[in-house]
């Protein structure tokens, strides 16, 4: 195992870094969390633009054929600027179709998916969690019904826009009957899901800390940076422990995702409850950081602490992943996450 970057990769990262710094600064965010819909048709065509939408679909199906990790950096890098996007739903569509669909429905579907064209959308749970982000504009829906999934065309299915803490993504809960059904297995493209979904918060957290970073050593107290004192730079550090062993998990798990697919289960849930737990502790840590200011609407760190507090709920909470860990490696019955 490779524990760094190739080339391709760090282009990647390099690339989305300086992309999404540059489109998604934080006054942008905040205009469009505020805004009815949080999504800006003219920045997604410019993220088709460089590919992103089909960086893990087959080149087969118009995509760019790369692997997990691939996918795993893009999304720590919306993540750390917490775009408001569709990518991410669109994302976990490409997934099931690719890992479930027959060949029929990958050619019909996976090309519109990969472009960025004709969007798709995934509940990728079966007890009524909502859709992740963009069910409203998307060509096909994809609905798990805990063994399989079924294709849904959105005149089809009832969309409920729900109204959660976190505004930089639409919700909706999905109902419909009928539907297309997925004949393959979605447990791997879900566990892929949930690793995409746990790099976001690891970069939600990294975020976070160099907030809290930069106030500490900017803010002071009787003559002194508040970062000097040991309140302060004790909880710093458990901060950055927390988003690193976060991020080494993740990065493990998009690599067993594609190497060592028989790993992926357990890979994938202690990831994804270690980074639910880390973007919660690190944001709300943050927010002791900064003191009273941090409490207000004003600040930006509340737009973090939310989606962070989503996200910890999406694809199984962490104490259900923790309760999958044990039931993996033989410690206790455990709980389903699907």
């Amino acid at each position: 195992m490779n524990f760094d970057f190739n080339d391709e990769q760090r282009e990647i990262k390099s690339t989305a870094r300086e992309f999404l710094a540059s489109r998604f600064k934080p006054e942008k965010v905040r205009e469009l969390a505020e805004a009815d819909n949080p999504y800006d048709e003219a920045l997604w065509k410019e993220m088709c633009e460089l590919g992103w939408p089909g960086i893990a679909i087959s080149e087969e199906h118009g995509g760019q054929g790369l692997d997990t990790v691939e996918l795993v950096i893009l999304q720590e890098e919306l993540g750390y600027v917490l775009a408001p996007s569709p990518f991410v739903s669109n994302a976990f569509a490409g997934l099931l179709i690719e890992g479930a669909g027959s060949e029929e429905q990958k050619a019909r579907w996976l090309p519109g998916i990969a472009s960025g064209e004709a969007r798709g959308a995934a509940a990728i749970t079966p007890d009524a969690e909502p859709i992740v982000g963009a069910a409203q504009g998307a060509s096909i829906l994809v609905l798990n019904e805990g063994e399989g999934g079924k294709l849904v065309e959105p005149a089809d299915a009832n969309l409920e826009r729900l109204d959660l803490i976190d505004t930089t993504r639409a919700y909706f809960r999905v109902s419909a009957d009928g539907g297309e059904p997925l004949p393959g297995d979605v447990a791997p493209a879900v566990d892929k899901a949930m690793v995409a979904l746990a790099a976001e918060q690891v970069g939600i957290a990294q975020r976070a800390l160099e907030m809290a970073v930069a106030y500490a050593k900017e803010r002071e107290q009787f003559d002194r940076p508040i970062g000097a004192y040991q309140a302060v730079s004790h909880r710093l550090a458990g901060m950055l422990w927390d988003t690193e062993e976060a991020r080494s998990l993740t990065y493990f798990a998009a690599w067993a995702a594609d190497a060592e697919p028989g790993s992926l289960p357990l890979a994938a849930s202690m990831a994804k409850a270690r980074a639910s737990d880390a973007a919660t502790s690190v944001t709300n840590a943050a927010l002791q950081v900064f003191g009273g200011i941090g409490f207000t609407w004003e600040h930006d760190l509340h737009f973090l602490l939310k989606r962070a507090t989503v996200g910890a709920r999406m694809l199984g909470s962490p104490s259900r992943h923790r309760e999958r860990v044990a039931s993996l490696v033989g410690l206790g019955a455990g709980g389903a996450t699907r």
